[in-house]
């Protein structure tokens, strides 16, 4: 990914802004994983229009579009929220993941075209020429073109992240590439799993053709095993805490009216304003 990509200005702009009031992403992040108390799965399509109104409330230069589930699946891009620049009127689009710490999905393949390559060269382990020579394959051009920013909780310790994958370093470190056969160490499918120079752990290509389930194919890692691939927005681990209030505010604001709605939201945009750091903060 360029040093000058729009999305990699947003993203150190998205850091210094943690960095300078680490309560507003504290404070936001709590909120996004509380979502859990109400379902598993519920945390993570709230966390799109939590980061898009996260972006439009707090950071000045930038507006934010949550793209919505209809649009989405007609895209071919993976994608979830859309970021424009104000200033530059640079516009890209972001996908958002929210998991809990471990396995990571970064890209889903739609086109089926990483593991295909990467059968051609049989079982034989692929050693570094051969491993660089595969990832400058078309089959791997978007290997970086990705914009991903995962959300990462560890529920055990009570902690959250935000971890950003470095394409480049980890392509640029790949010297080795395993082929782990189905059947082994509990893989329904095979597997292509890509190491360093010193056996550390990269990244890992999965089974799966166009037509299968997204969770059976892609490009994945591991957000605790491929650690130093990762920077953090967060400027590393904050413990977060449940807000039960929220729940609770959900369960009423269910079975009342829009007219309780509007009263709440007043309420809530003047909270927002208190919240907010001054301008070119």
């Amino acid at each position: 990914m360029d040093d000058f990509s729009p999305y990699k200005d947003f993203t150190s702009r998205f850091k210094m802004l943690v960095s300078k009031n680490p309560v507003l992403i504290t404070t936001v992040l709590g909120n996004i994983f509380t979502m859990r108390l109400i379902g598993n799965k519920t945390h993570g399509d709230l966390a799109e229009i939590a980061i898009a109104e996260f972006i439009n409330q707090y950071m000045y230069d930038f507006r934010s579009i949550h793209v919505g589930k209809d649009l989405f699946r007609a895209k071919s891009q993976e994608e979830d929220i859309v970021i424009i620049n104000e200033i530059t009127a640079a516009k890209f689009p972001v996908s958002l993941k929210a998991y809990g710490i471990g396995p990571l999905q970064l890209s889903t393949d739609k086109g089926f075209r990483m593991f295909p390559r990467l059968e051609q060269e049989g079982t034989d382990l692929i050693e570094r020429n051969k491993a660089q020579e595969i990832l400058k394959d078309p089959a791997f051009a978007d290997f970086g073109d990705r914009n991903v920013l995962p959300l990462i909780y560890d529920e055990k310790q009570s902690r959250c992240n935000i971890l950003i994958f470095d394409f480049d370093q980890a392509a640029r470190e790949v010297t080795r590439i395993d082929r782990i056969e189905a059947g082994k160490r509990g893989r329904k499918h095979p597997i292509y799993r890509f190491f360093n120079s010193f056996g550390d752990y990269i990244c890992e290509v999965r089974y799966g053709d166009a037509t299968a389930n997204a969770l059976q194919r892609g490009l994945w890692t591991h957000s605790k095993n491929g650690y130093q691939y990762f920077e953090s927005l967060t400027g590393g681990w904050i413990d977060y805490s449940h807000n039960p209030v929220l729940v609770e505010m959900f369960s009423h604001a269910l079975v009342s009216s829009e007219r309780g709605h509007a009263l709440a939201l007043a309420r809530i945009k003047e909270d927002i304003a208190k919240l907010k750091p001054m301008p070119r903060d």
